[in-house]
């Protein structure tokens, strides 16, 4: 317990400095009342905790403050920092939110402030964060709020994700506590954890329902590829009422018959209930395996999370590593990674921007030859801008550069030792630097073990065979990639105001009419923001609290002035409240001042872009996606049948503009080759088919 008793003896240093006490129970904090109690808005919430119940830190990340507050798990015998960083958006290189953007808040207005709660992996507990902190996805814990209350849980890694200290049930429930006592909005999660290379999102959902998420409230969000609740909630129904009965039957003309009838009638005998269906037999293996010590194996666990801008996660070269273990690195076409991103930026864009920040690195090395050649990110920025203007394009090109191939250099990512600074760099390719091969991991099929000998090893064995391989029937299959692109789930904290408090809570909404906001509405009403005045306040004092709050929360409403409150229009600004309206109520104010102008309006960007797919996605989900050169209208490149393994073609025409451009010929029958293999699309009238179970 080095570790432990180094954070003490700082901590006793800081304390007898400043007499600060900023040491709390692991288990209880943010308990009701431990160790304080919170009532206001999320925006004020957040700074009260900072100012009672964290130290502020020495070191700045990116210009950034970070706070630290450090928990005490005597179970475990250790002290684990929860750091806070508030990232002011408009100093910020990641001006936009793509959390946002892939749950559906790309018409939400950019927040001013963005804090970032972190614990990072064991490893790191002694040491500063470095400029690379928000891109690490081995973060024990990594959720990112704005300012009005929404937010997303972006990391989570527990004993499967590396840590030797904290399973993934703890530190949700730690999550959870944060995010209830800070009286946050609404959370989203993007769920891709796997275990033993199985979808979670499946497993869990056949045999409880739910995702593992589930457990602490998160539910259907949205789906990627048009698909709906009823959707998901009627896949999950048909997969799960699967009779094992069935099931026996119908593998008796397979080459896995025995298998799997001497798995179900092993677990029939262990069981003391009946297992009837698949949903069943699934429940009953998990709460086995709960039960039964086993040994993990190091090559299959994943994080729980991941981040949604980025189909396959990238890490920075440790700074530490030997010169062996550097050339042992196998590096990827830049061409290939682009092509497998879920960006809504088209891959020759992607592919010229890595080549303008690659001929800015090049052009720093030649004027540096016997000084540090590498480039910060707000250097490498600022040096793209000069050739493109869309930031968040460059930003998001960055993000996706390290130890990548772009033209004959090879970009590396790593934080330079003397300034902690994340920098680029590039070198000539060689001859030895060989682009990885990258494939993604395919479902083991083989089964030797005697079944009940390995509870996992079995439900391997079922999730494979059965759920992925043996969906015979067109309805199953659609049910299994229904689940499987359902992604996105959301916690939500309703609104509840006490009435025996002394003061009056409101959530006040903006109308568009009056704030030239109709453009930013088409996409959805923006959230109301909590407002609380005394209860002898008068409608004017409503007015400047109303004001107050949305400025502090909202980049494009720095100058807002409040004109109208619907249903007061009548009433002077010096009539009380107080008999005129319920505290709780949800109210629409009118105003004026807001710069409709700025970039920081929306989080989906300031680009004006159209999604029109024939799945019936209306809006970015996150997924890849192509736009035609003709119309510039998004579609899904599975739905246009690219698959995902293939780059997408450097010239492509949609459907619709093909065909007005080469109208078919009444006597001929004209297919397009990017249409022909496109899978079918979840619809409702497709779970109308009898099942074959």
């Amino acid at each position: 317990m080095k570790m432990t008793r180094e954070i003490f003896e700082d901590y006793k240093k800081k304390k007898k400095k400043k007499g600060v006490s900023n040491f709390y129970g692991f288990d209880t904090f943010l308990d009701p009342g431990c160790p304080i109690t919170l009532m206001g808005a999320f925006r004020d919430n957040i700074r009260y905790f900072l100012q009672e119940c964290a130290e502020i830190e020495e070191y700045t990340v990116e210009g950034m403050p970070v706070w630290c507050t450090f928990l005490v798990h005597k179970k475990k015998g250790v002290v684990i920092p929860l750091y806070t960083i508030e990232e002011n958006v408009k100093s910020s290189v990641r001006t936009y939110c793509d959390h946002c953007r892939c749950a559906g808040w790309s018409h939400h207005l950019v927040s001013k402030r963005k804090y970032h709660l972190i614990i990072p992996a064991d490893s790191e507990w002694k040491k500063h964060l470095d400029d690379g902190v928000f891109d690490d996805q081995a973060h024990i814990l990594h959720g990112l709020i704005h300012s009005n209350g929404y937010g997303h849980l972006i990391s989570l890694n527990g004993i499967e994700g590396g840590s030797k200290f904290l399973c993934g049930r703890e530190v949700m429930d730690l999550w959870d506590r944060i995010c209830t006592n800070f009286r946050v909005r609404k959370i989203t999660v993007e769920d891709v954890s796997k275990k033993h290379l199985m979808d979670l999102r499946l497993l869990y959902g056949v045999a409880y329902g739910h995702t593992w998420f589930g457990r602490w409230g998160y539910k259907f969000s949205h789906g990627s590829f048009g698909i709906m609740e009823h959707n998901y909630e009627k896949a999950i129904e048909m997969l799960s009422s699967i009779e094992l009965d069935h099931v026996i039957d119908d593998f008796r003309a397979t080459n896995r018959s025995n298998v799997m009838k001497q798995m179900i009638v092993c677990y029939r005998d262990l069981s003391n209930t009946p297992l009837i269906t698949i949903r069943d037999l699934l429940r009953f293996m998990l709460a086995v395996k709960s039960c039964i010590s086993f040994k993990k194996e190091p090559h299959v666990a994943a994080p729980v999370v991941r981040s949604c801008s980025s189909r396959y996660l990238m890490r920075s070269a440790a700074p530490n590593k030997s010169a062996e273990k550097e050339k042992s690195v196998r590096y990827r076409k830049f061409s290939n990674v682009a092509a497998s991103l879920d960006s809504r930026w088209p891959v020759r864009r992607l592919e010229y921007t890595a080549e303008v920040i690659v001929d800015a690195l090049r052009e720093k090395r030649e004027e540096n030859r016997f000084g540090s050649c590498g480039m910060s990110r707000q250097e490498a920025r600022d040096a793209a801008r000069l050739h493109i203007g869309d930031t968040g394009l460059i930003d998001y090109v960055l993000k996706s550069m390290n130890n990548v191939i772009v033209g004959g250099y090879v970009v590396r990512r790593a934080v330079n030792r003397v300034t902690r600074v994340l920098e680029y760099t590039i070198q000539e390719l060689r001859n030895c630097d060989q682009p990885e091969q990258e494939k993604l991991p395919e479902p083991v099929q083989d089964y030797d073990a005697n079944p009940g000998s390995d509870v996992y090893t079995d439900v391997l064995f079922l999730n494979n065979n059965l759920l992925l391989s043996f969906a015979e029937s067109d309805v199953l299959s659609l049910a299994v990639r229904t689940v499987l692109d359902s992604k996105q789930f959301l916690k939500e904290w309703p609104f509840t105001d006490d009435p025996d408090d002394t003061m009056f809570r409101f959530i006040c909404c903006v109308l568009p009419s009056s704030l030239g906001l109709e453009a930013v509405f088409t996409k959805g009403f923006l959230p109301g923001e909590l407002v609380e005045v005394p209860l002898h306040s008068t409608i004017g004092d409503l007015k400047i609290a109303i004001e107050s709050a949305m400025r502090d929360t909202y980049c494009i409403m720095d100058n807002l002035m409040v004109t109208d409150i619907a249903g007061m229009e009548q009433m002077g600004d010096n009539e009380v409240l107080f008999g005129i309206i319920e505290s709780g109520s949800e109210l629409w104010v009118r105003g004026l001042g807001l710069d409709l102008d700025s970039e920081l309006r929306n989080e989906g960007g300031s680009d004006n872009w159209t999604v029109n797919c024939r799945c019936g996605a209306r809006d970015d989900d996150g997924e890849r996606m192509v736009a035609c050169d003709i119309c510039e209208i998004w579609q899904h490149t599975r739905c246009c049948g690219i698959e995902d393994s293939e780059a997408v073609p450097s010239l492509f025409v949609c459907e619709a503009c093909s065909i007005s451009l080469a109208p078919p010929r009444a006597q001929t029958s004209f297919e397009f080759g990017h249409y022909g293999s496109a899978a079918p699309v979840p619809l409702e009238s497709h779970f109308g088919m009898d099942m074959i179970y």
